[in-house]
């Protein structure tokens, strides 16, 4: 039998994913000394803010059908193991030992973006309806503007 996730519980995911990648952004601006580079590194904390305020917002106008969960699950273990995935993926494997450069910070920040969109682009398929793939599209161009914002600043610092 297919795993099928509503759309309410893949933005829940995405949110905290957003979540534990604006933690990663602040950490490693505590880490170098240059004021730009910590402007920038806060700059990427809060357009993951601003991000999680999009997911949360697409989250409460969704439609009680979309937020209905017609799996049998009394011990809750599919809400489990989706925290537990967007908890242990991502960012959280993007350990900081405190001696990285900005440009070694970006590297990590880039693969982990990288590897959210292909994260939600695998979800997106096993999302049941089209209203809810629309939206798992909405996620995926957020994280690929994301992406696109740290390549340029890749180029920049480089």
């Amino acid at each position: 039998m297919p795993i099928k996730f509503n759309i309410d519980e893949v933005l829940e995911m995405a949110c905290q994913i957003e979540r534990n990648g604006a933690k990663f952004y602040r950490e490693a601006s505590a880490i170098v000394s240059d004021t730009q580079e910590i402007d920038l590194l806060q700059k990427l904390a809060e357009q993951e803010d601003q991000h999680l305020e999009v997911f949360e917002g697409m989250r409460q106008h969704l439609s009680a059908a979309e937020k209905e969960d017609d799996t049998y699950d009394p011990y809750d273990e599919a809400a489990l193991y989706l925290q537990a995935m967007a908890d242990s993926n991502i960012f959280d494997d993007k350990e900081l030992s405190g001696d990285e450069t900005l440009g070694e910070i970006f590297k990590l920040a880039l693969q982990a973006e990288k590897d959210s969109v292909a994260f939600y682009v695998g979800l997106k398929e096993m999302v049941p309806d089209e209203a809810g793939k629309e939206k798992m599209s909405a996620v995926i161009r957020e994280e690929m503007s994301h992406i696109r914002w740290i390549i340029d600043e890749l180029k920049r610092s480089s």
